[in-house]
Order: structure tokens, then C-alpha cells, then sequence
């Protein structure tokens, strides 16, 4: 048994690779289980394998007296001396057992606690190597389909590929080979669980790693990527070196780079946009192939009004939205889109509500300074939209409006400028 035990730590060392210690102390464990069932009677029961001949030794600690009253618990000052010639009376020995009587039952048990513990610390090796991938690509074949998740062998493990983590445009079969987002690793009782992704932006990001070497050497940096299940996606990039197009880089010679990556994802559609710091600029990329007229902004509050023509409008909201769903997750900004027409309605409805604003302190002025109606709308049809106009008019201006003398209308412009400092008396005209 010795140098079987022996052979079979190599072996699986060798072809598993896992630690020989690691293995050792699963024998050590292994034989005192076994040992405890054999013989019940002894607490305390520890092992100790030797790493050079194979053999394990069974040890039993025991308190050195002169006089054994409980052989299971103690041992002879005589007998303990030969063990550890230093041994004195009151120390507790580490006293080896005889392993031999182990029995058939026993070594069949140990032999069972081996593997188990082999188990284990296989499952926990392929956990860590797992745990330290994860935000990786893997590579796999589907295997089979359980209540709509995909189960992806992936060499040392299997991979669970969630249904919400799949894509709307593909319809895996079994056997397709097919490369995942390492989303998630999980320690299940029954081990590990990789948790996979064809729908997650990282795919896309790791794809382009892969494809171009421009980004894998840091050259083009991708400063951000946004998909949907639907089939649709963004990519923002950026080149570090002037000589270096970020986007052709991407696209490769004659679409080579990214048609490799369109055919892994099915047919899924790119847009590859030149990232810019200038905010303004990245939205218009970011809303690409459509072409923009004229953006508003409220940077601080990142929002965009974005116009453009007529025949833009379909390309720049894309079907059911997805166009500037994606520009507005990419940019994380808020966009609202209009074409040239919904745009000048918008400004002349703003226009209607700034003049009703202006006329509605006109009225409370020319009700507090009693001005009669008629000369009200006679000022305001003439452009005298609000109480600031009519301080700042000119007097004899004011008196051709409103039939009044000049001294009147100065007084009038004066109550105005009176008024605006929360200082007006009513006026008699």
C-alpha cells in the first residue's frame, strides 16, 4: 500500500494538477476516519504520512505516568522512554498506533475518504482558476438545453449559460461552438458554477481584444461599449497614436476584423464611433449613421435636444428606439430627438408661453397704475410686452400710443421704472 499511495499522489499531481499536500492531508484525514470506525475507543487520533517511504503512522496522544491506570488515555514513564528518550512523567506523547489492524472495511473506507477529498480539492482548483478568469472570454460547446438554459462544456467544468443572458438573434443548437462572458463564479455545494454571457458588453469589448491588435497593444482604447439582446450595439474608441485610425483599425481591411466579430455574434450589428471628450461631438458620433443638424445642450444636467432633417429622423431614433437608446447609455446622456418641423413648433410654443409670461405683469401693472383696457392692448400691440419695455420707451413715443400728453407719459414711464423696484402708488390717468 505504501507505494501505491505513493504512485497515486504523483499520478494525480501530475494529470490534475493538484498540490501534493493538498493530497497528503486528505490521506492523513482519510486513514484517521477510517481508523476512528476501526477503533472507536481512542479520541483524539491523529496521522502522519511520511513523504518519502509512503507509510502512515497512526498517533495517539497519551499522558506519561508512572503507573498506567487507562491504557487508552496513558503510558507507562518505561515505555514512553523509548518512544522520546526526554519524556518525562506529566508530558503528553504523540504514541504511534499499528495501522496493519486496520481490516478490509476500514481500508476500504479510507480508500473512499481519499477520492472524496480528491473530489473536493479538484472542484476547488477549477473554482480558483475559474474565480480569477472571471470578466474573461471562454471558449465552449453547447452541450444540451434545461428549461431554456444552455449547459457549455468548457474543458475542466461545465458552464451555465442563462436564458436571459442569450440573445434574441441566435438560436444555439448542441455542438456549437461558441465563445462567453465569464460573468459570475459561484461555490455550490455540488462545486463550482460559471455563470456565462453572450449578451454582456464585456463580450463585445473582449471580442475587439482579440480581432484587433491595435487594442490589445493599448493603442485604440475602448472607452465604452452598450448592446442589446435585440441584436444591436455601440462601440466608442479612441486612438493614442496620431498616425492610427481607431475606427479603420477596428473595421480591419475590407471589414475583415469586425465581420469576424459580427459572425461569432450571429449577425449582430456594430457601430464603431470615435469617442471625444467634447461632449456635444461624442453625441453626434454616438447617434451614427444618422447625420445631425443641431444639438442643444445642458451639459451640467447632461442633456441633449438633438434636430435633425426630416429624412434623419427613422436613422437617428432607430426601430422601436434602439438607436438612441444605446447613443443615450453610451454617451449617459439624456437625448431628446426632433426633427427641423417638431423643432420650430417647440420654439413657437416657447415663444407663445415667453410673451403670455411677459403679458401677465403688464396686466397686474396696469391694473395697480389704473390703466383702462383699451390703452393696455394699445401698448401691448405696439410691442410694449412688458413693464421693463415701458420703462425704458421714450415719452413722447409713449403719448403718440396712448392719446396721452407728454408730462402724462413720463409719468407713466416713471411709474414703470417705480413699479420694477416694488414702489408703485396708483395713478390717476
Amino acid at each position: 500500500m505504501n507505494q501505491e499511495l505513493i504512485r497515486i499522489i504523483d499520478q494525480i499531481e501530475r494529470e490534475k494538477g493538484i498540490g501534493k499536500e493538498v493530497l497528503i492531508e486528505a490521506i492523513e484525514a482519510a486513514i484517521v476516519s477510517a481508523s476512528k470506525k476501526h477503533l472507536g475507543h481512542i479520541e483524539n487520533l491523529t496521522s502522519k504520512f511520511d513523504r518519502e517511504s509512503g507509510t502512515v503512522k497512526l498517533l495517539s496522544p497519551k499522558r506519561v505516568v508512572e503507573v498506567v491506570k487507562d491504557a487508552n488515555a496513558e503510558i507507562a514513564l518505561s515505555d514512553a522512554i523509548k518512544i522520546d528518550p526526554a519524556a518525562r512523567s506529566g508530558d503528553l506523547l504523540e504514541v504511534p498506533l499499528e495501522a496493519g489492524g486496520l481490516g478490509r472495511i476500514a481500508a476500504q473506507t479510507a480508500k473512499q475518504i481519499i477520492f472524496q477529498k480528491l473530489r473536493e480539492a479538484e472542484r476547488d482548483k477549477i473554482y480558483q482558476d475559474f474565480k480569477g478568469r472571471q470578466g474573461d472570454l471562454v471558449t465552449g460547446i453547447v452541450q444540451r438545453q434545461e428549461k431554456g438554459n444552455l449547459i457549455v462544456d468548457l474543458g475542466k467544468t461545465e458552464g451555465l449559460l442563462p436564458r436571459r443572458e442569450q440573445s434574441f438573434r441566435e438560436n444555439l443548437k448542441r455542438n456549437d461552438r461558441i465563445k462567453a462572458y465569464i460573468l459570475e463564479v459561484k461555490k455550490t455545494a455540488k462545486g463550482q458554477q460559471v455563470i456565462l454571457s453572450r449578451t454582456h458588453p464585456g463580450l463585445l469589448t473582449r471580442l475587439f481584444e482579440m480581432e484587433v491588435p491595435e487594442v490589445a497593444e493599448g493603442i485604440v482604447e475602448i472607452k465604452g461599449a452598450v448592446r442589446e439582446p435585440t441584436g444591436r450595439s455601440k462601440i466608442a474608441v479612441i486612438s493614442h497614436q496620431k498616425d492610427v485610425d481607431p475606427i479603420g483599425a477596428c473595421v480591419g481591411v475590407r471589414g475583415s476584423r469586425v465581420q469576424a466579430i459580427i459572425q461569432e455574434l450571429r449577425g449582430e450589428k456594430i457601430d464603431i464611433v470615435q469617442w471625444t471628450a467634447d461632449l456635444i461631438a461624442y453625441v453626434c458620433n454616438a447617434l451614427s449613421p444618422a447625420k445631425i443638424t443641431k444639438v442643444e445642450a445642458s451639459e451640467k444636467e447632461r442633456t441633449m435636444t438633438v434636430v435633425v432633417q426630416e429624412d434623419q429622423l427613422p436613422l437617428a431614433i432607430g426601430k422601436k428606439g434602439q438607436n438612441v437608446r444605446l447613443a443615450s447609455k453610451l454617451t449617459r446622456c439624456k437625448i431628446d430627438i426632433y426633427s427641423d418641423s417638431e423643432y420650430s413648433k417647440k420654439l413657437k410654443g416657447q415663444g407663445m408661453k415667453a410673451f403670455e409670461e411677459m403679458r401677465e405683469p403688464m396686466e397686474l401693472f396696469a391694473q395697480e397704475a389704473g390703466l383702462a383696457d383699451e390703452l393696455l392692448q394699445s401698448l401691448l400691440g405696439n410691442g410694449v410686452n412688458s413693464v421693463e419695455d415701458m420703462a425704458r420707451a421714450d415719452a413722447d413715443w409713449l403719448a403718440s400710443l396712448s392719446g396721452l400728453d407728454v408730462h402724462r407719459a413720463e409719468e407713466l414711464r416713471q411709474r414703470a421704472e417705480e413699479y420694477l423696484k416694488g414702489l408703485t402708488s396708483p395713478l390717476q390717468l
